[in-house]
């Protein structure tokens, strides 16, 4: 039986939701995990949906305790801007967005602006206009501030807002934001993305409009 949900508002995470880059993300990361030596399995596991500097100071806490990884982090944020090969819109994301009224939809993501303004452009989608990046947070994913921003700057209560994102992380972030969360998978498997409305990407999903915003609809294909 196919499932509805109705919203005002969709909110995007950007990585793995909309653009494929986990190509380019893994490949920074694994410098990272060459140079200090870590196990880049257990790496990917933990980063996915977290901002940069949130996983460095999480890892360097072991190996050099105190340590500001601000320099790296501004490192890797280079090396990705200049990365964008393999970058490509997630499935149906081009259509949804294309359908969908700007004062209705938000991009709330754990790359920095400039980061998430050229993956976004380099995968052919049009920007948002509203995009809550991690350098204009306080706290990162999955805490929900990005989330909360973005409802209270688009005029929506978080109820009325539906969140899709890919990582545990960030499904966290949309739930702890009282908000409805659909996740793909895109990234981790489903048993690891705490929501029960899980989609491989927007080839799964009808979207039509109300009224008073969007009712969709997961289907199986």
């Amino acid at each position: 039986m196919a499932v509805k949900l109705y919203a005002a508002a969709l909110l995007f995470d950007m990585d793995g939701t909309l653009v494929d880059s986990n190509a380019a993300v893994e490949r920074a990361w694994a410098y990272w995990a060459r140079r200090h030596n870590l196990d880049l399995p257990e790496l990917l596991h933990y980063s996915h949906g977290r901002p940069t500097l949130a996983t460095m100071n999480y890892f360097g806490e072991r190996f050099a305790p105190g340590t500001d990884w601000t320099a790296e982090a501004d490192e890797m944020q280079r090396m990705e801007q200049e990365d964008i090969g393999g970058t490509e819109a997630i499935a149906g994301a081009r259509d949804i967005l294309g359908r969908i009224d700007p004062a209705r939809w938000a991009v709330v993501t754990s790359a920095p602006r400039e980061l998430a303004e050229t993956r976004i452009q380099s995968a052919g989608l049009p920007l948002p206009r509203l995009l809550v990046p991690a350098d204009e947070i306080t706290y990162g994913k999955p805490h929900p501030e990005g989330y909360l921003k973005a409802a209270h700057e688009l005029g929506f209560t978080p109820a009325d807002c539906l969140v899709f994102e890919d990582t545990p992380p960030g499904i966290e972030a949309g739930l702890n934001a009282g908000m409805q969360v659909i996740g793909l998978l895109t990234t981790v498997t489903g048993d690891r993305l705490r929501t029960g409305h899980l989609i491989r990407d927007y080839l799964d999903l009808r979207l039509g409009e109300t009224s008073e915003g969007f009712e969709l609809e997961i289907i199986s294909r």
